[in-house]
Parts: C-alpha cells; sequence; structure tokens
C-alpha cells in the first residue's frame, strides 16, 4: 500500500552543483577554475541566506569594458531567488525592498562603479547599504513619516547582493567580497551566445532545483561550522563560511575543490588588494628602504620610494609622495609605546635632518606586514638593532650611510 506522504527523494546536491557550474561555463569565461567554483558556490548559497551569520558580496570587476563582467551577472540573476536588477537605486528604496513581506531578494548591481566612483559622494549612503547588509544582525536606522511627524524605525538590509563594474570597488565593501577579476575574452576562448528567450527557462529551472536542493539542507548548514583552510581567519573567513558550508553539504568533490577557491581567492584578493596604501608603505620602508637601517632622514625615504618604479609612490592624487604625505601616512599608526610615529631629528655629518627611527616603525611592522621574504637583511630588524660596542647598525653600515648623508643634503626633499 502507497504511504498517503512518500517521502520525497533525496537531491544529488553535488551533482546538481556540477550542472550550475556547466551552466555558467556555457556562458561566461572566468579566469581561473577557482573562480568558477566560488561563483557556483555563491549562486546555492543564495537559497540559504537565512541560515548563515554573513553573506559574502561577489564582484566581477574587470580594468576594461567587454570583460563578460554583465554576462556573469545575467547568469547569475537566472540562478538566484528573487532576483533584482539595477543600476541606480537610491538606499532608501533597497532598504524597503530587503524588509518587505516578499522575501528577501537577491540584489543585482551593475555598472557599480559609477556608483562608487570619484565623483560617486553623494551614493555614501549606498555604501552604508551594502556594508551593513553583510551581516544578519545589523540593520539601518531611518526616520519615517513627514515633517515633524516622524519616528525612528530600523530596516533589515541583510540580503545577497552580487556586483558588476569596472575598476575597484570601496576597501570596506572590497573586504565583504569575493572578487572575481574579468580579462576580455582569447582568441580560442568561446562561448555559446546568450538568447534570454531559450536559456532563461533553463536557468529557471536549475534555480527551482537549488530552491528544492536547499530546502532539504537548511538545518545541516544552519548548524554548520565548516573547517576553515590554514591562514583563513577573520574578515576572509566570514567571507567564505556560508560557501564552505555548501560545499560541505553538498559532498563529493565539492568540499575539498571549495577549499582550494578559498585559499586560491583570498590570496589573490591579498596580492590585488589596494585597500591599504599604508599597508604597502609600511612594507616597503621595511623591505626596500631600511633594510637593516636603525634610521633614515626623510630625504633618503623618499628617494627611496620615488625609485620604486612597480609602486604608487610616485603618482598619489596625481603627484609624488612628499613629506607631509609620508608623516601624514605614517602618523595613522603607533608605536610600541602607543604613540603615534612621528619623525624626529637624525644627526648626520652634515646635520640633524628629519627622519624615522626603525624602532618606532617595529611594532607596526610586526602587526600590519606580511613576514619578510626569507633571509632578507629586514627579517633581523629589530626596534633597536644594536651590534658590539653600542653601535647602531646604522653607524657600520658605511655604503648605505654614505648615500643616506647624501640624500639629506638635497633641500627639494627634504622633510
Amino acid at each position: 500500500m502507497t504511504p498517503a506522504n512518500p517521502p520525497s527523494p533525496s537531491i544529488d546536491g553535488a551533482g546538481l552543483l556540477d550542472e550550475v557550474e556547466a551552466f555558467h561555463r556555457r556562458f561566461n569565461v572566468f579566469p581561473t577554475e577557482h573562480a568558477y567554483v566560488a561563483v557556483t558556490l555563491w549562486d546555492a548559497h543564495a537559497h540559504l541566506i537565512e541560515c548563515f551569520e554573513t553573506t559574502p558580496r561577489i564582484a566581477f570587476l574587470s580594468p576594461e569594458p567587454g570583460s563578460g563582467k554583465s554576462r556573469a551577472l545575467e547568469i547569475v540573476e537566472l540562478l538566484t531567488p528573487r532576483p533584482v536588477a539595477t543600476v541606480s537605486a537610491s538606499a532608501n528604496a533597497l532598504y524597503r525592498l530587503v524588509d518587505s513581506a516578499a522575501g528577501l531578494p537577491t540584489v543585482l548591481f551593475d555598472e557599480v562603479d559609477t556608483i562608487f566612483g570619484p565623483k560617486a559622494g553623494a551614493d555614501e549612503a549606498l555604501r552604508g547599504f551594502l556594508n551593513a547588509g553583510y551581516r544578519r544582525t545589523t540593520g539601518a536606522l531611518r526616520c519615517v513619516g513627514e515633517g515633524s511627524n516622524q519616528n525612528a524605525q530600523i530596516f533589515n538590509s541583510y540580503c545577497a547582493v552580487a556586483m558588476a563594474g569596472l575598476g575597484s570597488l570601496p576597501d570596506t565593501v572590497l573586504t565583504r567580497s569575493v572578487i572575481v577579476r574579468m580579462r576580455k575574452r582569447a582568441p580560442n576562448e568561446k562561448v555559446e551566445p546568450y538568447r534570454q528567450r531559450i536559456h532563461e527557462k533553463q536557468g529557471h529551472a536549475l534555480r527551482d532545483r537549488l530552491a528544492k536542493w536547499a530546502d532539504t539542507v537548511r538545518e545541516q548548514v544552519a548548524d554548520a561550522w565548516p573547517e576553515m583552510p590554514e591562514g583563513v581567519t577573520d574578515r576572509p573567513a566570514d567571507v567564505w563560511e556560508p560557501l564552505l558550508a555548501v560545499a560541505d553539504a553538498v559532498g563529493g568533490h565539492w568540499p575539498a575543490r571549495a577549499r582550494a577557491a578559498c585559499l586560491e581567492l583570498v590570496n589573490a584578493a591579498h596580492d590585488n588588494d589596494e585597500a591599504s596604501l599604508g599597508v604597502r608603505l609600511l612594507t616597503d620602508l621595511r623591505d626596500k628602504v631600511f633594510r637593516g637601517e636603525d634610521r633614515m632622514p626623510t630625504a633618503a625615504i623618499l628617494e627611496c620610494l620615488l625609485a620604486m618604479d612597480d609602486a604608487p609612490w610616485g603618482d598619489l592624487d596625481d603627484k609624488p609622495i612628499n613629506s607631509r604625505t609620508l608623516a601624514r601616512m605614517l602618523g595613522q599608526y603607533v608605536t610600541a609605546a602607543v604613540k603615534p610615529i612621528k619623525p624626529r631629528s637624525i644627526r648626520t655629518a652634515s646635520g640633524f635632518p628629519k627622519g624615522y627611527y626603525a624602532e618606532d616603525l617595529a611594532d607596526a611592522w610586526s602587526r600590519y606586514c606580511p613576514p619578510p621574504p626569507e633571509g632578507s637583511a629586514t627579517s633581523a630588524t629589530s626596534a633597536t638593532p644594536q651590534v658590539s660596542g653600542g653601535e647602531s647598525v646604522a653607524d657600520t653600515a658605511t655604503p648605505i650611510r654614505h648615500t643616506i648623508e647624501q640624500s639629506a643634503t638635497q633641500p627639494t626633499l627634504a622633510g
């Protein structure tokens, strides 16, 4: 006798994600295999967003138009629940959209560079929406009503967001995102022409199957604490936890592929990270300027920084770094005594120019910079480098010392 309510047949989650990945491959050429993994997991996570504490943004970025960003966003739109595509929306409209009774949307921002570009200061509220909506426990406080008859109300902003744009994004958005850096297709890279009338139905069929699969694993995913790859902590761990939870839920080859993609894309984000020029400055000072010296005049530091062809110091806001900019950037960090790093007088054969001491920078180097290159002279730099007889390294390093003293006499660079 057939039961009145027969159990639903189990869904092969790993096979379903394989199909979703294959669907992306028909129309998208992503820069790496890991990007296909990340995007596929992101599609699936959007169907389980209520189970997570955070929802990573996914950002398709490229330096030039015609790199497939908008097409990637179109395919994501077919595969995710309640998609809302926009190139221009007010923060207030989005807060009300997310807080509506229809359910959490998947917001897709195309041409996001026009929202966060250098001339888009009025869109600071949108940046706040993206930042606040990354974590489920946060919301936005807004006044509702007219004139003097207004009341404060908290609006939910937690929802899945995918973005596509030229260039980069604000630091606060980048660190909350899985970043896919798109490229123009090479002549040998072919994709299937996308026709909405044909392929929309195919994408929606996959979307509906993802939704059914999600219903079968909600409790499992909500209670999951996925193991992070070694070295992935803090914000990157927050970003990847939902995607790894999805991979563990589907099983098969996805958990291993997900962790390999996590490591690769987190490291790639660090390699391309322009989020902190301060960290870049500290690292360049340690590895390419001081190189074991215990003190350096500002003039010598600037000379070294401006000689680096692959560094941004020759063009900061359309002008080279100078002593004031150097002091302002370093002043954001503190010494081991928790005092702002500031230039101090340095004794040289030609006088007492202003400069910086390694002991003042050492604490910031240890906290913010990646480990120095193996065998580098900088790896021996300590807060107070000394040699026998109480002499400092600077007093014994004759060739470098000579260069420092010469640079200190250049009035055009003196700090």
